[in-house]
Order: C-alpha cells, then sequence, then structure tokens
C-alpha cells in the first residue's frame, strides 16, 4: 500500500470541510470500516477547528500507516498559535472553553487509539493522533 500523505492548511472555514472529506477519503483508502471513517473525520473536524479558531491558520497532515499488517491513518495538526498553557487542565473533566463547551482535545483523545499533545504557550501546539483499523 501506498504511504500518501495529504496536507491540508488550515486558514479559512471551509478548509475545515476540506479536512474533513480528506481524512474520510483516505481512511477509507486505508480501507478502514465505516464506523472507523467517521470517527477519523470526526477527529480532523475537532482539530481543524482548533486551529481555525484557537491560532487562526496551521495545517493538517494525513497520512495512511501499515504495523504488523493493520493499517490505520495519522493526523498531525500542527499550529504556531497561542498554545495551551495547562494541557491538563484542558484535558481535565471540569475544564470550559470561552468558545466551546472544551470537548474538543478530549473528544478527539476517545476517538482515535494513540494521542500526543505538545503545546508551548507562545509557540504553538503539535497533536498527533492515530487510529487503526
Amino acid at each position: 500500500m501506498r504511504h500518501k500523505l495529504i496536507h491540508i492548511k488550515i486558514a479559512e472555514e471551509a478548509d475545515i470541510a476540506k479536512a474533513i472529506s480528506a481524512a474520510g477519503d483516505l481512511a477509507k483508502m486505508a480501507g478502514c470500516g465505516k464506523i472507523n471513517q467517521c470517527l477519523i473525520a470526526t477527529a480532523v473536524s475537532e482539530l481543524a477547528r482548533n486551529i481555525f479558531v484557537y491560532a487562526l491558520k496551521g495545517e493538517v497532515r494525513l497520512m495512511i500507516l501499515e504495523k504488523n499488517g493493520q493499517s490505520g491513518i495519522e493526523v498531525i495538526a500542527e499550529d504556531k498559535g497561542p498554545g495551551i498553557r495547562d494541557i491538563a487542565g484542558v484535558m481535565g473533566d471540569d475544564y470550559i472553553s470561552a468558545q466551546g463547551l472544551g470537548m474538543g482535545l478530549k473528544r478527539v483523545k476517545r476517538l482515535m487509539d494513540e494521542f500526543i499533545i505538545d503545546s508551548k504557550p507562545g509557540r504553538g501546539t503539535n497533536i498527533t493522533a492515530k487510529k487503526w483499523c
């Protein structure tokens, strides 16, 4: 299987839809079932929206993975925005954001099989999430 890499710049609201569509298409290409296609697309929706709302611009990268005969999708969401000062707080049960319910990153973590967040205040955020099909 070819390991296709897709880059989607996030700078306007329409880019969120492009990222969602690309995620679903790539998950299907990777052989993911319909439920996993939806889970991946939903996670990408949350990540792309966070970039648009909090950082104003950034990028989502999608790639098909293979490991031990199993395929999956890796999603990397990266921005150079304000960063997250308190990652533990944002991921906690009591967090509510000013722009929403504060469930986005927690939802991504639940939807995906692997989730890593790296954020530095003033330098941006990089999130890597993987879903195995």
